[in-house]
C-alpha cells in the first residue's frame, strides 16, 4: 500500500465510517481528511481525530464536495441515512442516491484515481424463493424491498453510472453489519433492546458481518489491483431466533422464546406507528420492518474471499465481545464504544 495517498472519507464520524479511519490511522497513512456533519459526535473517533483533517459540510452540498476532494486520490464513501419509517423516504433518497451522484460527478470531475462504494446486500434485492444471493444478482421492484433498499439500489445505480463515465470503481455490499458503537443507534441498539429480556424474535434470518472485516475489505479492494467489480461481505447467515439468542446471551439477558407470528407482528408495527404519532418518538419497529424480517435471505462470500484473499472474523466471537462491552459501558454510563481492531 502507498501510505502517501490522499484520502478522502465521507461519513467519518459514523459507525463503518470511524473504524475505517482508525484502520487507515492504524496502517499508516498520513493524508486523510474525513467529511463530518456540524452535529456529528466524535465519541468514535476520539482517539484519532487530531490525525484526520475533518471537513464540517454535507454530501448534498457540491461546492463543499469540490473542496474537499482537491488533490485527493482515492474516496470512500461511507455517508448514508438509514430509516425504516415511511416519512422519511423523500429525505433518504435525496441523501443516498443524490449523495452518491454527487460524490461520482465531483469524482469524476476531479480526476479521482479510485472510489470504493458501500452499498449494502438491500441494493442487491430480494426474490421471495431464491437460494444464497451473490453479486451476480439482478434486481427486481417488489414488495420485498424497503425504501432503504431502494435507495441502496438507485445509489450504486449512479456508481455504476460513475464507471461507464470513466470513474475507477469497486463497491461492497456488507450483509448486518455487527460491532460495537453508538448504543442508541443502528445495530448496536439490539444490544440496548435485548439487554432487557425483550421475549420475541422474528422468524427469518439474514446475513452477518464484523464491522471491522467492513473496513478492512474497503481498504484491500481500494489498494489491489482489483477495478469496476463489487463484492458481497458477509461472514455467516443466521436466523433471527440464532442471532437474538446470542445477543441476549452475551448482555446475560434471558433468551427470546416467542416466535413474532404475522398476526402479533401486525400488530405490533400499527401500536407502534400509533405510539410514534402521540408521543413523537421514533417507531421502533415498522411495517418495513415486519415485511423483512419475516424473510430468510442468505448470502454468499465466495466473490471476497477468493478475490481479496479475505478471512474473516467469527461473527459468534463478534457478538459476543459486543455484547461485554455494551455491558461495561453500562456499567460506566458510557454512550458508546468500539471495539479493538483486530
Amino acid at each position: 500500500m502507498n501510505l502517501n495517498k490522499t484520502i478522502l472519507v465521507t461519513g467519518g464520524t459514523g459507525f463503518l465510517g470511524s473504524y475505517l479511519l482508525r484502520y487507515l490511522v492504524s496502517y499508516g497513512f498520513k493524508n486523510i481528511r474525513a467529511t463530518k456533519r456540524k452535529n456529528s459526535r466524535m465519541d468514535l473517533v476520539i482517539e484519532i481525530k487530531d490525525k484526520v483533517q475533518w471537513l464540517e459540510g454535507d454530501i448534498l452540498d457540491i461546492p463543499f464536495l469540490e473542496e474537499a476532494m482537491e488533490r485527493i486520490e482515492q474516496v470512500y464513501h461511507c455517508a448514508a441515512m438509514v430509516s425504516f419509517q415511511t416519512k422519511d423516504k423523500n429525505r433518504m433518497m435525496e441523501v443516498n442516491e443524490g449523495g452518491t451522484a454527487n460524490i461520482v460527478n465531483v469524482a469524476l470531475q476531479k480526476n479521482i484515481q479510485k472510489l470504493i462504494h458501500t452499498s449494502s446486500i438491500a441494493a442487491l434485492g430480494r426474490v421471495e424463493g431464491t437460494c444464497a444471493v451473490d453479486e451476480n444478482a439482478t434486481w427486481e421492484h417488489n414488495e420485498l424491498n424497503s425504501n432503504y433498499a431502494k435507495s441502496k439500489y438507485n445509489a450504486e445505480m449512479q456508481v455504476w453510472r460513475g464507471m461507464a463515465e470513466g470513474l475507477t470503481i469497486g463497491i461492497v455490499n456488507p450483509s448486518l453489519i455487527m460491532g460495537s458503537g453508538f448504543w442508541e443507534e443502528g445495530t448496536p441498539k439490539m444490544f440496548k433492546t435485548l439487554s432487557k429480556n425483550f421475549p420475541y424474535f422474528p422468524k427469518g434470518g439474514t446475513g452477518m458481518v464484523d464491522v471491522r472485516d467492513v473496513a478492512k475489505a474497503m481498504i484491500r479492494l481500494m489498494n489491489s489491483d482489483i477495478v469496476n467489480e463489487r463484492m458481497i461481505l458477509n461472514e455467516k447467515n443466521l436466523t433471527y431466533k440464532n442471532i437474538f439468542a446470542q445477543i441476549a446471551d452475551s448482555t446475560e439477558a434471558k433468551i427470546p422464546s416467542k416466535e413474532i407470528s404475522p398476526l402479533l407482528s401486525a400488530i405490533a408495527w400499527r401500536l407502534e406507528w400509533l405510539r410514534s404519532k402521540l408521543t413523537g418518538a421514533n417507531p421502533l419497529y415498522t411495517k418495513e420492518n415486519a415485511n423483512t424480517t419475516k424473510h430468510f435471505f442468505e448470502y454468499k462470500n465466495d466473490k471476497s474471499k477468493e478475490l481479496l484473499n479475505f478471512e474473516y472474523t467469527s461473527i459468534e466471537e463478534t457478538l459476543k465481545a459486543t455484547g461485554q462491552q455494551f455491558l461495561e459501558s453500562k456499567a460506566t454510563g458510557s454512550k458508546s464504544a468500539f471495539l479493538p481492531l483486530n
